[in-house]
């Protein structure tokens, strides 16, 4: 089992918005990316935030995006159509996801409309 599936997500949302805001991206889009792929809106989320959920437990509860299979490309040197582990898989969309709004990609884009 990886460190990472028993990381409380508010202790890593710190850094995804620090990314996106230094590239000029908001909070509110970063919520938008996150409500895509797990269906939890702010509401939901800051509950996840306050309580300390791990990561594990966040996906668990998640209603992934149906789409979530479209996310593609590398991230920390690893595909991640390629991860085998579901809840990994799940981590590294997110993370890719984060990476795209930070570069800049348009909203529709990284939201595989």
């Amino acid at each position: 089992m990886s460190r990472i599936f028993t990381t409380s997500v508010a202790s890593v949302y710190p850094h995804y918005v620090t990314k996106v805001e230094k590239k000029g991206r908001t909070t509110a889009e970063l919520n938008q990316v996150i409500e895509w792929l797990t269906g939890y809106d702010e509401a939901a989320l800051g509950r996840h935030l306050e309580a300390g959920t791990t990561f594990e437990d966040f996906f668990a509860g998640a209603h992934l995006n149906p789409r979530a299979s479209l996310i593609t490309g590398v991230v920390c040197g690893v595909r991640v159509e390629d991860v085998e582990d579901p809840l990994m898989q799940r981590i590294r969309y997110l993370d890719k996801l984060v990476d795209e709004l930070a570069r800049g990609r348009a909203m529709d884009k990284v939201l595989r409309s």
